[in-house]
């Protein structure tokens, strides 16, 4: 939406940046303190479930409404900026990335990747627009991911079972 309607691609993609990196920060930071109260076989399976819970939210499309405006006289940075941060408060991704900084101890490298991953599926949206979105197979897209947090789900719930010795 964002990018059919301003049309400038590069201050679109600085503003998800910027409300990936904040959002996810804040996430990391609250993955990290709870995963010290946990054990690392009930971390294990604590993940585990949630990556299966990912999995089946990835099933459910996320939306927009069309009707929703951005800011009205700001740029498309700070619009998207505030309206992605907004947005992605409590979303999947979110959760994912207090799980894994719970965890993982690299707080950091946690954050970064969420974040690289955030930048990489929006990228290509906001560059080609609403036009390439349309064809997107956006079905098949969730089934794959769903898909990965399946198997990253059992690999951690495996761990829990049998932890190493």
């Amino acid at each position: 939406m964002l990018a059919a309607r301003y049309r400038r691609p590069w201050p679109i993609l600085a503003g998800v940046f910027c409300a990936t990196l904040a959002n996810h920060a804040v996430a990391g930071i609250i993955g990290a303190r709870l995963g010290r109260f946990l054990t690392p076989t009930v971390l294990d399976a604590v993940v585990g479930i949630s990556m299966i819970g990912m999995a089946l939210w990835m099933l459910k499309a996320d939306t927009l409404k069309e009707d929703a405006q951005p800011m009205g006289g700001a740029g498309a940075f700070v619009a998207t900026l505030v309206a992605f941060f907004i947005a992605e408060i409590g979303d999947k991704t979110q959760i994912a990335t207090i799980a894994l900084a719970a965890a993982y101890s690299n707080l950091a490298a946690v954050v970064a990747g969420t974040t690289a991953g955030m930048l990489l599926a929006n990228a290509p949206v906001v560059f080609l627009g609403k036009a390439f979105s349309e064809r997107l197979p956006i079905r098949a897209i969730h089934y794959v991911a769903s898909g990965l947090f399946v198997i990253l789900g059992v690999v951690f719930i495996v761990r829990a079972l049998y932890p190493p010795h």
